[in-house]
């Protein structure tokens, strides 16, 4: 059986900072590449684990490809944004602000 120390590295890093630890899902996936880790978080605990300007996210990456490298593993961190996440609450404040310019225009 494969070495699981990036997962349960993961999971400790990701539940030790955010407020919902049981909604911490990761899926690790290997092939020719190396190692994928996808991880899915509560849509509240995201600012959290992303960080400003994504420094935490940086970080953890950066722990990751240390544990990786001490496995003879590359190992990839993917973030999987919640349904409802940044990009369609941009487009439905779009749309709002459509609606708003059309009934004062009116």
């Amino acid at each position: 059986m494969a070495d699981q120390a990036d997962e349960k590295f993961l999971e400790f890093i990701i539940k030790s900072i955010v407020d919902h630890p049981e909604e911490v899902k990761i899926e690790r996936k290997i092939d020719e590449m190396g190692v994928l880790l996808t991880l899915r978080v509560s849509p509240q605990d995201m600012g959290q684990v992303i960080g400003r300007d994504g420094s935490t996210a940086k970080a953890i990456r950066s722990l990751l490809r240390i544990v990786g490298i001490k496995n003879n593993a590359r190992v990839t961190l993917k973030i999987e944004e919640p349904e409802g996440g940044r990009k369609s609450s941009e487009s439905n404040r779009a749309d709002e602000n459509t609606s708003i310019k059309e009934e004062v225009s009116s």
